[in-house]
């Protein structure tokens, strides 16, 4: 596959997991200086790993969700539990989740994370109307 290729379905999945409105305001915003770190996460994280139906985007998103509570990345795990919400993965699975992270992570990491998560589900309801 071409860059242009993969650059196109990458910037296809990432709308669809992320919101067309944070995407195309994250694109908006890249200049010069990063502008090629947007592309590269674009190309290969959108378009090549999301790009493999070996696994759906639901599992990915939950899978991502226990990723960034290990890695502490508070933001790109607010981001992700709305994207996981919009593909389908319930509350009850993102408290499984986050609960599984406790055993295999830490207490204090699964905490900030359904603090964190709490906030983005809020948000994301108030953002589709409970949907």
């Amino acid at each position: 596959m071409e860059f242009e290729e993969r650059f196109e379905r990458g910037f296809a999945n990432r709308k669809e997991v992320l919101g067309a409105a944070h995407v195309e305001k994250s694109w908006a915003a890249a200049d010069d200086f990063n502008r090629p770190i947007q592309k590269l996460v674009t190309e290969y994280c959108w378009g090549e790993v999301w790009g493999d139906p070996t696994l759906t985007f639901k599992t990915r998103s939950m899978l991502n969700i226990g990723i960034l509570t290990a890695m502490s990345q508070h933001h790109e795990l607010s981001v992700h539990i709305k994207g996981a919400l919009k593909n389908g993965v319930t509350r009850e699975e993102i408290r499984a989740v986050l609960i599984q992270t406790a055993v295999y992570c830490g207490a204090p990491l699964a905490l900030a994370a359904f603090r964190v998560a709490s906030a983005a589900i809020k948000a994301y309801e108030d953002e589709t109307g409970g949907a």
